[in-house]
């Protein structure tokens, strides 16, 4: 009886290995794995003090406050209007960080789990004047983040962005923008500059998101809504076949970034219907890949990282789905 037990324990757990699918390998146990970051809440510390604080914040935060500025630039930077306000707004959207700070301690766990040598940074908050091409900056040991960029895309702060821009500007995207910026130092520079490696360079970080967070939705890691999720899922077939027929997977014309892959309103395939399209279509299509290179390999995070993307896209052997 025991032999016949362990031989169905034995042909179950074949089974489950067999019918593994790629997301359920990424659902790691990171639990057992420590990092020890520290928070600081430099927005209220800087916002909330008067002037006779500021020899204490430059001793505690010396690379906040470059040499060459002055005490007197600090002090009417304190009591700025302007920044106060989008210190009230920020500080209301972020009356605590407890939640952000889990988020991004369990985005650290995942980091090390799959790269034992890194080092989670300490995590400083700051207000940034909506500077969104710096909203999370990351330097080995510190990782500063911009709070008045995720006040949400109904603040009245972004009224003159642009939608789709203003469409990211949301508290769940801090820690997709705190794994942009770790991700950007771990993936190697590609020398290989056609429009096929180019998507596939951006599959791998958005494949590293998968692996970082497997618990965030699709939609929140790329930056689309659920609208423009379906939208590509339903059109992949057409769109593949777009690239295929205008021969543009091995073109090295550059402007091919900024039709297909730059952050855009929508993607342009110069017809009637663009403006219905996701913008950074290509973005999708190199994640996909990647996602089939991973399902048909025995590839690890590291490794894929080290693979040329031309290698990846034959071996993916990659079809959209119909």
């Amino acid at each position: 009886m025991t032999d016949m037990y362990r031989y169905i324990s034995l042909i179950l757990l074949l089974f489950t290995l067999i019918n593994c699918t790629n997301e359920d390998k990424l659902l790691v146990d990171v639990s057992g794995i420590e990092v020890h970051p520290t928070f600081h809440r430099f927005d209220k510390l800087f916002y909330e003090a008067k002037p006779r604080d500021l020899p204490k914040l430059k001793e505690a935060y010396p690379y906040l406050f470059p040499e060459q500025n002055p005490d007197s630039v600090w002090i009417n930077k304190m009591q700025d209007v302007d920044e106060q306000e989008l210190f009230k707004a920020s500080k209301q959207v972020f009356p605590t960080f407890k939640e952000e700070e889990e988020a991004l301690i369990d985005l650290f766990k995942h980091v090390k789990y799959y790269f034992p040598a890194f080092e989670a940074p300490d995590v400083i908050s700051l207000i940034s004047n909506v500077d969104y091409e710096t909203k999370v900056i990351y330097a080995d040991s510190l990782m500063l983040v911009s709070l008045d960029l995720y006040l949400g895309p109904d603040s009245e702060v972004y009224r003159d962005f642009p939608n789709y821009i203003k469409q990211n500007f949301r508290k769940d995207r801090l820690v997709i923008d705190a794994a942009e910026a770790i991700t950007r130092v771990q993936i190697p520079f590609s020398m290989d500059r056609t429009f096929l490696s180019r998507m596939i360079q951006e599959g791998k970080q958005l494949y590293l998101y998968d692996a970082y967070m497997p618990a965030v939705d699709d939609a929140t890691k790329i930056g689309y809504t659920e609208d423009q999720i379906a939208w590509a899922e339903a059109n992949q077939t057409e769109v593949w076949k777009y690239f295929i027929q205008k021969e543009l997977l091995y073109s090295t014309d550059f402007e091919l970034s900024r039709r297909f892959i730059d952050p855009a309103p929508f993607s342009k395939f110069y017809l009637e219907n663009d403006n219905e399209t996701p913008g950074s279509i290509g973005r999708w299509f190199g994640w996909q890949m990647v996602r089939a290179f991973m399902k048909n390999t025995n590839t690890s995070i590291p490794e894929l990282l080290k693979t040329p993307n031309e290698t990846i896209f034959k071996k993916s052997k990659y079809k959209p789905a119909k």
